[in-house]
């Protein structure tokens, strides 16, 4: 009897988000069969983004100069602006090729949160494994709806200072604390990416 997992694999995808030092990043492993959707749910549980905005990916095609959007689609889109293809409809085997393969991740384009993702390496899935898995990252995740780069760093500026008097007002706003160094992959819990999108297409929420 051949073991089911013979030729059943895991692509390992790093995750570093723009802008911001010290690096705030992540490590994991999801299987080859993703779609890009289901990326998109790993990638939110990993780095510890609450999936309250839209989000996007940025990918080169193959030996071309043009790129594709992937996302959720913009059915009412304006004249002259591109296409976002479906995520749940396209694996991401479609893109991902080879090792070193890359594409720029979006996240709520109010904060305009960039994510560089690249392809790391392709193995085979482990016996009684279970995939996705976070398997290493730094940094704590910026909160949600913060302001961007510059709203993260003049939060970090406000919460070191305890004789500011904007600290606490951020400290309430932050539910009493935030450490920004605070990440360990131990604690990443992933989501089922068919009850996500259930739950944001279905159930209208």
């Amino acid at each position: 009897m051949k073991n089911s997992l013979a030729h059943k694999k895991v692509y390992q995808f790093k995750i570093s988000l723009q802008g911001i030092e010290p690096l705030i990043w992540r490590r994991i492993l999801v299987p080859e069969s993703y779609s890009f959707w289901d990326l998109h749910v790993a990638i939110q549980d990993a780095m510890g983004w609450l999936d309250y905005h839209l989000h996007l990916f940025r990918i080169r095609q193959k030996r071309a100069h043009s790129e594709i959007e992937i996302g959720i689609p913009n059915e009412d889109r304006f004249e002259g602006e591109n296409e976002i293809l479906p995520g749940w409809e396209i694996p991401i085997a479609d893109y991902f090729y080879d090792v070193g393969s890359a594409c720029i991740y979006e996240y709520d384009f109010g904060d305009d949160w960039k994510h560089e993702i690249i392809l790391e390496g392709i193995q085979l899935q482990e016996k009684d494994e279970k995939y996705p898995k976070c398997i290493g990252g730094a940094q704590a995740c910026p909160p949600e709806d913060c302001g961007g780069i510059g709203g993260y760093i003049g939060l970090l500026e406000v919460i070191s200072d305890p004789e500011n008097e904007e600290y606490e007002e951020m400290i309430t706003w932050l539910g009493g604390k935030y450490d920004p160094s605070n990440f360990s992959p131990d604690r990443v819990k992933f989501d089922n990416p068919r009850r996500r999108w259930k739950m944001a297409f279905e159930d209208g929420i």
